[in-house]
C-alpha cells in the first residue's frame, strides 16, 4: 500500500490531553473534522471496554475499508461513528478477530449501518469456526462468570454479511489486507488467558481454553515502511502474534503495531518479558490499548519513549 489509515472507533480509554506523534490525530481535532463546532460532552465519543477499529489502505487512486472488530455493545458503535463522521458505506469487509464479546457485540448493528449506508449491498465478514461455542470466566472465589455468545454466521448473514468461516490465513479486498491463520505459540512464557473456559462439544459441560486458538491478526503492508500489525487482545501473547506476522512476511520488516496486548489481570506477570522482547521486532509505532493494561502502557513508554510507544483511545486516527 501506499498509505494506511487507522480510526479507533472504540477503545476503552478516551484521552484528547496528552500530546501524540506528529502522525496521531486526537479525538477532539478529529471531531472537529466531522463537523463538530463547539466542544461539549454530547459531542465527544463515549469509551467502552472492547475494540473497534476503522482501517482504510490506499495504492494508487484506489482504497479499500476494513472495519476489524466492533466493540463491545450496539449503542457504541452508531454513537461513536455518528459523532466520528464514520463512512459506513464505504467499508468493504468486515473481521471479527476472536469470539468475545468485547469484539463482537456490536457486529449486528455495524452491518445495520452498513447495508443502510450503502444501498443494501452484502459484504465479507471473516470468522473462525472455533469463535462459536460459549466462553465463561473464572470467579475470584471460585466458580464460573458466563459470557454472552456471539452472533452466529447466520445471525450475521441475515444482517448483510456473506460469511466466510475459516481457520486458514485470507487476502482480501485487491491484496489489500491479510487475515492471519491460527498463530502459533512459540515463547515459553505467553500462556494465553489463565482460567478461560468455553462450552464441550455437547454443549454439557465447561472445558479449558486459555490458548483461543480462533484470535487472528489483520496485517497491511505499506510500502517503504513495512508490515502494520492490528491485533485485537493478544491472547496468544503479543511476541507470539509478532513472531507470526514476521514469519507471515519474512522478507519484509514488521513497521507497527497497535491493539489490546492482554498484559492485564493474570498476565501482568509476564510484562516484563514481554516488553523486553517486543523490542527485538524494531518497530516504530507500538500503540497499545484496550486490554493491554496501564501497568504494561507505562512499561513500554519508558522503555521506549514517547516517539514510538502512542497508546490508543478512541477517536484518534493513526496515519502511515
Amino acid at each position: 500500500m501506499d498509505r494506511l489509515e487507522f480510526q479507533i472507533l472504540i477503545d476503552n480509554l478516551t484521552d484528547s490531553l496528552s500530546t501524540a506523534p506528529p502522525n496521531v490525530t486526537l479525538e477532539w481535532t478529529a471531531l472537529m473534522r466531522a463537523g463538530m463546532r463547539q466542544l461539549s460532552g454530547r459531542c465527544q465519543c463515549c469509551a467502552n471496554h472492547g475494540l473497534a477499529v476503522v482501517v482504510k489502505a490506499f495504492r494508487g487512486a484506489a482504497s479499500r475499508v476494513v472495519l476489524f472488530d466492533a466493540g463491545p455493545v450496539e449503542f457504541a458503535v452508531e454513537y461513536n461513528g455518528t459523532r466520528l463522521g464514520i463512512d459506513f458505506a464505504s467499508i468493504d469487509a468486515v473481521v471479527l478477530s476472536h469470539g468475545h464479546w468485547d469484539h463482537a457485540g456490536g457486529l449486528p448493528i455495524a452491518f445495520d449501518l452498513i447495508t443502510k449506508a450503502n444501498g443494501g449491498r452484502a459484504i465479507p465478514c471473516y470468522l473462525h469456526p472455533g469463535m462459536f461455542r460459549q466462553r465463561a470466566l473464572p470467579l475470584t472465589g471460585g466458580g464460573l462468570l458466563p459470557i454472552r455468545e456471539i452472533p452466529s454466521p447466520d445471525d450475521l448473514a441475515a444482517k448483510g454479511a456473506v460469511p466466510v468461516v475459516t481457520t486458514e490465513a485470507q487476502v482480501l479486498l485487491d491484496d489489500m489486507f491479510l487475515v492471519s491463520g491460527e498463530i502459533p505459540r512459540m515463547t515459553r512464557y505467553e500462556k494465553g488467558f489463565p482460567g478461560h473456559k468455553r462450552r464441550s462439544e455437547d454443549g454439557q459441560s465447561w472445558e479449558d481454553d486459555p490458548l483461543i486458538m480462533d484470535e487472528r491478526f489483520l496485517a497491511v503492508h505499506v510500502g517503504g515502511k513495512g508490515i502494520v500489525v492490528l491485533t485485537a487482545c493478544s491472547h496468544a501473547g503479543i511476541i507470539n502474534v509478532l513472531k507470526h506476522a514476521q514469519s507471515s512476511f519474512p522478507a519484509i520488516p514488521l513497521y507497527a503495531v497497535a491493539g489490546g496486548f492482554h498484559l492485564a489481570g493474570g498476565n501482568e506477570k509476564i510484562i516484563a518479558e514481554s516488553v523486553r522482547d517486543i523490542g527485538t521486532f524494531g518497530l516504530t509505532l507500538i500503540a497499545p490499548g484496550h486490554c493491554t493494561g496501564w501497568r504494561a502502557v507505562n512499561a513500554l513508554a519508558n522503555a521506549y519513549g514517547d516517539s514510538t510507544v502512542a497508546p490508543l483511545a478512541v477517536g484518534k486516527i493513526f496515519a502511515i
